[in-house]
């Protein structure tokens, strides 16, 4: 059975919010988790390094977990600036143009960042060790909330074979 016609993007509102969002969390991923996983540097208000001072004040006003990651976090920040940096032009692309084939590894990554992001990051900062604990809700939330539930609107989107085919 051939696969059914790909609607035109026009015709895609949901896919025209994701390219917005996906091409966001590209940069964010390039700016915030390279810092401690490329970078190394110590987060310090005073750094030369201006991106360093941004991810800083984040970290200082709503993420402690962020300010001074354990090992297992900078592999969590790793995986973020170098498997889903990446992932996201493709996802991207593949949302632009109706490719078909994003589907599987769209419910992969969708998958696995909602477990990673939402349930270990997330229960960390508000179940974990007290030095780790978000202090500041009512921010942190605002900032952080869209990896998890955008990631699970793209899980919903991807339930059919052929999501092209749809609006939704």
């Amino acid at each position: 059975m051939p696969a059914p016609a790909v609607l035109p993007l026009n015709q895609r509102p949901f896919d025209r919010f994701f390219i917005v969002a996906f091409s966001l969390f590209f940069i964010t991923s390039m700016i915030s988790d390279s810092i401690p996983t490329v970078l190394g540097e110590p987060m310090v208000a005073d750094s030369p390094n201006i991106l360093v001072r941004w991810n800083y004040s984040y970290a200082y006003q709503c993420d402690p977990l962020f300010l001074n990651p354990p090992h297992w976090m900078r592999m969590v920040t790793g995986l973020s600036a170098f498997v889903y940096g990446p992932f996201y032009l493709v996802l991207v692309y593949a949302l632009w143009k109706g490719k078909n084939w994003i589907h599987v590894p769209a419910i992969m990554y969708a998958t696995a960042i909602s477990v990673i992001t939402g349930v270990i990051v997330f229960g960390v900062e508000f179940f974990g060790e007290p030095e780790w604990r978000c202090q500041n809700l009512g921010r942190f939330l605002p900032l952080n909330l869209p990896y998890v539930l955008i990631p699970l609107l793209l899980l919903i989107r991807m339930r059919h074979p052929f999501p092209f085919s749809r609006k939704f």
